[in-house]
């Protein structure tokens, strides 16, 4: 019998498995034979402190000392840029002062991005205070905190019956039955499924699929430096990757969980946004994929004991945020699961926890 199962291998779940295995026998399980197969492995791995919703801002602020010093740290300077038309200066203003970002010039847009086309963009704005994540050694690193603090890792071994009794929660996967204390739901996209699964009544989480395309450096150039950029309110993003870049639609359109991948049609179109702003033409994707982004009603993760069945922790929500969170948000999972105080505001916390989603 161990203390605790977490479900799920993604950032979520190893972050929280990592957390937990300090104070108690943790056992993680992961259907794939990988962790972090689905969303944890498609991600654009950025952060940006200002983005998301004012909870999640927070928990950014939280982790960011951490994701920069641990381990040697795992961030590299890259950028944020927003790209306007002549007609869309009022919503870049808006875009600007949602997220943080100052004005800066044509000039200036085109000497950080030189594709970009002169005839088409007519305004900018640009925020230095944005970071790629080397999301595979962050997600190594966890797993080997679990290990070393004597937790298992079981991948290939999907959920197919939760019960609970007098003795705890009795969870079957691979062919076997695993007893806990308690179990973490860090399913992703599966969440609410592994919930009723466990006779724990749903919280309306949805899976969003984001689909993406990788280009080759367009005209040659060498993309390294470049800032990731966006049209204004995100229709579209475009990201360096490895010498190639990658684009996306920026879509989030609702749908079952799945193993998911590109609409070719919304890709198609995200595509012709970006053409749209750049003087160079596209050539033929290298590879397309897509991810689930899986979110809550109000848009904010879910962390910490279900109101009403204590011993049932949620770790859900992340909805993109997953790895920019990662360190503050199984931080709060672990407080909240052992009744610790968090350091964060009490504000905060409320944001978080799934009461606020139970009526």
């Amino acid at each position: 019998m161990t203390d605790i199962i977490v479900i799920g291998g993604g950032i979520a779940g190893i972050s929280a498995a990592a957390r937990l295995s300090a104070d108690a026998q943790v056992t993680l399980i992961e259907a794939e034979k990988a962790l972090g197969y689905h969303a944890s492995g498609r991600s654009a791995a950025l952060i940006e402190q200002n983005y998301g919703a004012p909870s999640v801002q927070a928990l950014n602020r939280a982790s960011v000392g951490s994701l920069n010093d641990a381990n040697g740290g795992y961030l590299t300077q890259r950028g944020l840029m927003i790209v306007a038309g002549t007609h869309e200066e009022a919503a870049l203003d808006a875009n600007l002062e949602t997220m943080g970002l100052s004005r800066i010039s044509k000039a200036e847009a085109l000497a950080m991005v030189p594709v970009l086309d002169p005839e088409k963009v007519a305004f900018a704005g640009y925020h230095a205070d944005a970071h790629d994540i080397d999301t595979d050694r962050l997600m190594q690193d966890f797993a080997k905190t679990l290990r070393s603090n004597g937790g298992t890792i079981r991948t290939g071994h999907p959920v197919t019956a939760i019960s609970h009794g007098p003795s705890g929660w009795e969870v079957e996967t691979g062919g076997e039955k695993l007893h806990a204390q308690k179990i973490v739901n860090a399913a992703g996209a599966w969440a609410d499924q592994i919930a009723v699964m466990a006779g724990v009544p749903p919280l309306g989480i949805v899976p969003h699929r984001r689909s993406m395309a990788r280009i080759a450096a367009p005209g040659g150039h060498d993309p390294a430096r470049w800032p990731m950029f966006f049209g204004v309110n995100e229709t579209w993003y475009a990201k360096p990757d490895a010498g190639a870049l990658i684009i996306s639609p920026a879509d989030e359109d609702p749908v079952e969980p799945h193993d998911a991948w590109a609409d070719d049609m919304v890709l198609a179109e995200g595509l012709e946004r970006y053409q749209n702003m750049v003087a160079i033409p596209l050539t033929k994707p290298i590879s397309t994929w897509a991810g689930l982004r899986s979110f809550a009603p109000d848009r904010t993760l879910v962390l910490g004991p279900d109101p009403d069945h204590a011993d049932f922790i949620w770790c859900a929500g992340q909805g993109g945020y997953g790895f920019q969170t990662s360190p503050a948000a199984s931080q709060l999972v672990a407080d909240l699961t052992f009744g610790r105080t968090s350091p964060l505001s009490r504000e905060t916390v409320a944001a978080l926890r799934p009461d606020r989603l139970r009526p």
